[in-house]
């Protein structure tokens, strides 16, 4: 008996859905090229030139993904934003070490590839790289049936930036009395969301209904958990050609208290003020829905800053008149003091 022709759409794989999202996406990464990029879309490897106005050029490497804020995602049907968490979680990163990014690729894997959707979510990532002024020089779709459930799919990002040998930075230069400022954050980012979706599941709450306010606009509560990480990059790289940087750090997974030590001298410990800051709604909504003592708050999610600088009394004033002049919500919530014995390195007050 003759076994009928089998072909890969018969196993889950349909190219040419494939070959249709390529085309749909190549508009929207044409849109970040940028000096350096040699070649476009389609090769199997991508090619960027390092600036020539580096002397001593290092590159910077970053990877990340969007974790469970990707299930909220599915549920709501929401994929136009979830690319610019993507670009940000890496390039936010690579960024607190004075690097410049210069490019993107990343990751989109399913078990079918709907293209509506992929474009979407591809066309996030492109938003996200524009802001952050780097190229979308490559990536990986791939369509894997049985991998994944109906409707779901994974991100990954990589990017790759560079800066100045001589301007890297590590926090070395920091000492007790520099001044710890403050950038507000665009909601929860992409961090803690698997506690975030616990609590939706506790309480039960319309997140259709009215929850907030931004810029004047009224947001549902979806809308407010769902808003995309916010992008530091452009007015970070003005500031640091302005005046010296000692030290930043992006507050991402561990909240402020794990992730402003990690830029922090052992011998040195910031100091916060909590009152320094308003902190948003959501965060407001999250602890008393869900219960969260004020301790797990910060060490889970961002409060309400999602970069922290560390600059020189000196350079205070004029580093939050540039991020102001820049857009930016920025304060001062700390200072730096000298650390005693095995105390914690930074500490909410």
């Amino acid at each position: 008996m003759t076994q009928q022709s089998l072909s890969y759409r018969d196993a889950g794989v349909d190219i040419v859905a494939g070959d249709a999202l390529v085309d749909r996406i190549k508009p929207f990464a044409k849109k970040t090229m940028r000096d350096g990029v040699l070649g476009g879309i389609g090769g199997f490897g991508a090619l960027f030139e390092v600036p020539k106005k580096y002397r001593e050029p290092v590159l910077v490497s970053g990877t990340d993904g969007v974790g469970t804020k990707l299930k909220l995602a599915f549920e709501l049907n929401r994929h136009d934003t979830v690319g610019i968490d993507l670009v940000a979680m890496s390039v936010n990163d690579i960024l607190v070490q004075g690097a410049e990014p210069l490019f993107f690729l990343d990751y989109f894997a399913c078990g079918k590839l709907e293209v509506d959707t992929a474009a979407s979510v591809v066309q996030g990532i492109a938003k996200g790289c524009e802001l952050a002024g780097c190229a979308l020089i490559g990536g990986e779709t791939a369509e894997m049936p049985g991998m994944y459930p109906a409707g779901e799919y994974d991100l990954a990002g990589f990017a790759v930036g560079v800066v100045e040998k001589a301007k890297i930075i590590d926090g070395s230069s920091i000492l007790p009395g520099d001044v710890v400022i403050g950038i507000a954050s665009s909601g929860a980012h992409s961090n803690g969301y698997s506690l975030v979706r616990k609590i939706i599941e506790r309480s039960q709450p319309d997140l259709n209904a009215p929850f907030d306010s931004v810029g004047g606009h009224s947001r549902s509560l979806a809308e407010a958990i769902m808003a995309p990480t916010h992008i530091y990059v452009k007015p970070l790289l003005a500031l640091m050609q302005a005046l010296p940087v000692k030290g930043m750090a992006h507050i991402t997974g561990g909240g402020l208290t794990e992730n402003v030590p990690r830029v922090l001298p052992p011998g040195a410990k910031a100091v916060l003020q909590k009152s320094a800051w308003q902190r948003p709604a959501l965060f407001d909504w999250l602890q008393q829905e869900g219960g969260v003592a004020e301790d797990e708050m910060h060490r889970v999610f961002n409060c309400g800053i999602g970069m922290v600088l560390i600059v020189a009394q000196e350079h205070r004033r004029h580093a939050l008149e540039l991020l102001l002049a820049a857009g930016e919500r920025a304060m001062e919530i700390g200072t730096i003091e000298w650390r005693e014995g095995d105390e914690a390195q930074t500490i909410v007050v």
